[in-house]
C-alpha cells in the first residue's frame, strides 16, 4: 500500500473525486461519533465545504443507548456542529438484550449499520473514519474467527450501504497522523470508555496485542492491510466466478435449486455466499451454510425448509431459494386503509392506487377498506366462469410461497371479502368510466 500524501482538505477532496463517480453532485453525510477519528474527518470536510459552497455536507451521530453518557456525547456532538453550521442528524437505537451467539460489539454495530443503511439515499455518501489501524484490527479479529476471504479482506474503501455508499478515505492513514493532524488543529474528541476495556476483542486488540506487534515488526498495520488488499482482490475474483455460476440459476433474485446442484461442493458455497452478500445479507457461519447444503438443497420439491441465523434466513419454494432478514410475525388484527395511501406493514408494502374502470369500485371517493390476514377458508370468486376458490387454493395457485401466505393481505368492505392482494373479485369490479381502486403490494422478499 503507498504511503499517503498529507492529510488536507485537498487531498481528502483529491479521493472523493477517485472513489465517488458522482462527486461533487452528491449528498455527502460525515459520521460523526464525537471521538478523535470523526471530528478531525469532519474538520477536513467543513473545510473543504468553505472552499465548495455547492457541496452538501451534513453529518449524523448514532447514539446507542449503551451507557450513561451517551446523551451527553449527542449533546457535544450537536453543539459542536451548531457552533461550525453542520446539519446533524441523531439517529437513536433501541437495543434490546444481546441475542445468544453474538458479542454486545457485533449486535451494536449490526443495528448502527441497519439505522444508517435506512438513513442513506440514491445518491448519498457516508463517510466513516477508519483509518489503517483499525484495519489492521478488524484483520485479526477476523482471522481469530476463522472468517474467509470476504472477511479476512476486511474494510474495502468503498462499498454499497443501502441505497447509496460508505466510504473510508482514511484507510491509508494512521491513528498516530490523525493524531497530529487533531493537535494541529486543536481538536478534541470524547474517549469512549469500551475502546480501552480489555473485555472487548477489538480493545483487548489494541492495548494489549498490537503494541508488541509494532515493537517487533515496525509495519505491521500496513502489512496487514496490505494482505487485506491481497485478499480483497482474490475475493473480487471468486465474485466473478460466482457471478458466472449465476447465469441461468438466478431469476428475481431467487436461485434455481436443480441448477445450484449442478455445481461442486465448493462452488455451491462460493455462490451462496456471493448471493446472501448480494442481497444485503450477513454471511452464515460455516455451520449454517453447510445446513443450507445439507437440509434445504436436499429437501423434496413439496417441502418448505428454512435455515436461520442472525440477520438472515434462506427458505426454499418449489425449485427456488429464498434469501431475507427475519420477517416479522404476521398481523392479527384488522387494518384500515383508504384510497391512495401507502401502508407499511411487516414483510410488504401495499397502497391501493386510484383508478377508473379496474380494480374495487369505490362507493364513495374517500371510502375507506379493510385489510385482514390469514383467513385461509374464505372464498372469493374472481371470474365468472369459476368457481369460488378458497384464499388457501388461490394463493397456491398464484405461486406464493406458504410462510408469506398468512401475510398476505385480503381486502374487505364489512364482512365481504372484495380481493386477495391484487386478485379482484369479479362481482367488485367497476363498469368503466367509475373510480376504483387497484391494490399494489410490493414485498420485502421476491415471489416468483
Amino acid at each position: 500500500m503507498a504511503r499517503p500524501d498529507a492529510l488536507t482538505p485537498a487531498s481528502l477532496e483529491s479521493r472523493l473525486a477517485t472513489w465517488i463517480p458522482t462527486y461533487p453532485d452528491c449528498s455527502l453525510i460525515v459520521a460523526l461519533s464525537g471521538g478523535l477519528d470523526s471530528t478531525v474527518l469532519a474538520d477536513l470536510l467543513l473545510q473543504l465545504a468553505a472552499v465548495r459552497p455547492d457541496l452538501r455536507l451534513r453529518a449524523v451521530h448514532v447514539d446507542h443507548g449503551l451507557q450513561e453518557a451517551a446523551g451527553d456525547w449527542a449533546l457535544r456532538c450537536a453543539q459542536w456542529c451548531e457552533q461550525r453550521g453542520l446539519p446533524l442528524q441523531v439517529l437513536r437505537l433501541h437495543l434490546g438484550a444481546v441475542p445468544q451467539g453474538h458479542s454486545l460489539e457485533a449486535y451494536a454495530r449490526d443495528h448502527r449499520r441497519a439505522a444508517l443503511a435506512g438513513l442513506v439515499k440514491e445518491d448519498d455518501v457516508l463517510l466513516t473514519a477508519h483509518h489503517l489501524d483499525d484495519q489492521s484490527e478488524t484483520v485479526l479479529m477476523q482471522l481469530l474467527r476463522g472468517a474467509g476471504l470476504r472477511g479476512l479482506a476486511a474494510m474495502p474503501v468503498r462499498a454499497r450501504l443501502g441505497r447509496g455508499w460508505q466510504l473510508r478515505p482514511f484507510l491509508d492513514f494512521n491513528r498516530l497522523q490523525l493524531q497530529q493532524y487533531a493537535a494541529a488543529r486543536s481538536l478534541l474528541g470524547i474517549e469512549d470508555p469500551m475502546n480501552a476495556d480489555p473485555r472487548f476483542d477489538r480493545a483487548f486488540l489494541r492495548h494489549a496485542v498490537l503494541p508488541v506487534m509494532d515493537q517487533r515488526w515496525p509495519s505491521a498495520a500496513r502489512t496487514l492491510a496490505r494482505s487485506a488488499a491481497h485478499l480483497a482482490e482474490a475475493q473480487g475474483l471468486l465474485d466473478q466466478l460466482a457471478a458466472l455460476d449465476a447465469c441461468g440459476l438466478l431469476e428475481a433474485g431467487c436461485l434455481s435449486v436443480s441448477g445450484l446442484k449442478e455445481l461442486d461442493a465448493s462452488r455451491q458455497r462460493n455462490l451462496l455466499r456471493w448471493w446472501l452478500h448480494s442481497s444485503g445479507l450477513p454471511l452464515p457461519s460455516t455451520r449454517r451454510l453447510e445446513s443450507i447444503l445439507r437440509d434445504v438443497l436436499g429437501a423434496s420439491e413439496g417441502r418448505s425448509p428454512v435455515v436461520r441465523w442472525p440477520g438472515g434466513e434462506v427458505r426454499r419454494h418449489g425449485d427456488r431459494l429464498f434469501a431475507q432478514a427475519p420477517m416479522a410475525p404476521p398481523l392479527t388484527g384488522p387494518v384500515s386503509i383508504a384510497p391512495g395511501q401507502d401502508l407499511d406493514l411487516p414483510g410488504l408494502s401495499i397502497r391501493l392506487a386510484v383508478c377508473e374502470g379496474a380494480g374495487i369500485a369505490l362507493e364513495s371517493p374517500d371510502e375507506a377498506l379493510e385489510l385482514r390476514f390469514g383467513q385461509m377458508d374464505e372464498r372469493l370468486a374472481w371470474a365468472p366462469e369459476r368457481r369460488p376458490s378458497r384464499v388457501r387454493d388461490l394463493l397456491r395457485e398464484q405461486g406464493i410461497p406458504p410462510w408469506l401466505r398468512p401475510r398476505f393481505p385480503l381486502i374487505y368492505r364489512g364482512a365481504d371479502l372484495l380481493a386477495v392482494g391484487p386478485v379482484v373479485g369479479f362481482k367488485y369490479r367497476p363498469a368503466a368510466g367509475r373510480l376504483a381502486v387497484r391494490p399494489e403490494i410490493r414485498w420485502q422478499t421476491p415471489i416468483l
